[in-house]
């Protein structure tokens, strides 16, 4: 089973932009009735609109290629299950390069991107990102016989490998930046998510940055001798808030994509289907609250 470490977990803001907020907010009703007037248009051009979603298959369990070599996953059941409910849009949903996600929306080529986005402040200037999708928490992976590391200063000195551009990596280089006395030693890498954590394990590395859920699936599916170190709320934030999005890109059709989207995900979590889609692929439920 290959698991790509090309993560798009972690955060590093967690301000949400007043124009993003007020999409997330809409009703159900508005956001019903304008779905319902993009539907009617559609219906008599006798035509849907056409919604290309792109994901990097990675990393499991947010995206993977499953045994039937189908694109599955949190984030991709996620959005089927959105679409389900918008029969004016015709998906179409694509693997690709993580990085292509990003140019892909940037020439409107995807409307769409699904996976398992954290919020940042320069991607908030970009794109418009959907309400929450998914809630967590972050922790520092170690080994299990390791006491020495409890938080943010702990880490300095230490050895770590991470993705490139990713928030976590970003907010360890804004730490040694701007607090570390001694620098975390960064080891920049493409190496799948398991390979790294093994790394860990072994003494290799010292530490992982990482979300509870997915470090709990690896502990369990590799039978990994590792502990999560909570972070306390000050550590935290320095990565941001624990939620994960879809992200759009704010071409075309933009405005009401993302309106209708919102109103789906609202549904989703009121009526359970988000809860049931995160204990089938995270082990415990994880839906966040309706915005």
């Amino acid at each position: 089973m290959k698991i790509w470490r090309k993560l798009g977990l972690g955060m590093t803001a967690a301000v949400l932009l007043a124009g993003i907020v007020a999409c997330g907010n809409n009703t159900n009703s508005g956001a019903a009735a304008n779905s319902g007037a993009v539907a009617d248009k559609a219906s008599a051009n006798n035509e849907k609109i056409t919604v290309n979603i792109a994901t990097g298959g990675a990393p499991k369990p947010f995206s993977y290629v499953n045994d039937k070599n189908e694109i599955d996953g949190y984030d991709i059941q996620v959005v089927k299950a959105i679409f389900e409910g918008l029969p004016q849009y015709e998906i179409k949903i694509e693997k690709t390069e993580f990085p292509s996600i990003f140019a892909g929306l940037d020439s409107d080529r995807y409307q769409i991107g699904a996976n398992n986005f954290a919020s940042n402040a320069e991607r908030r200037e970009k794109y418009n990102y959907s309400d929450p999708i998914f809630k967590n928490q972050f922790v520092i992976a170690v080994a299990e016989d390791r006491e020495d590391i409890k938080s943010f200063a702990d880490l300095e000195g230490k050895t770590t490998e991470v993705s490139p551009s990713v928030n976590y990596t970003v907010a360890l280089e804004n730490y040694n930046k701007s607090t570390a006395k001694t620098p975390v030693n960064l080891k920049y890498t493409d190496a799948e998510l398991a390979v790294t954590l093994q790394n860990v394990e072994s003494g290799a590395s010292d530490f992982n940055l990482i979300d509870a859920a997915m470090l709990q699936l690896y502990i369990k599916e590799y039978g990994l001798k590792l502990k999560a170190i909570p972070l306390s709320q000050e550590d935290t934030d320095r990565i941001g808030v624990p939620y994960s999005y879809l992200i759009l890109s704010k071409g075309g059709n933009s405005d009401q994509l993302l309106q209708d989207v919102n109103g789906r995900i609202k549904a989703l979590i009121e009526d359970g289907t988000v809860s049931r889609l995160s204990e089938e692929y995270l082990n415990g439920d994880f839906a966040p609250e309706v915005q």
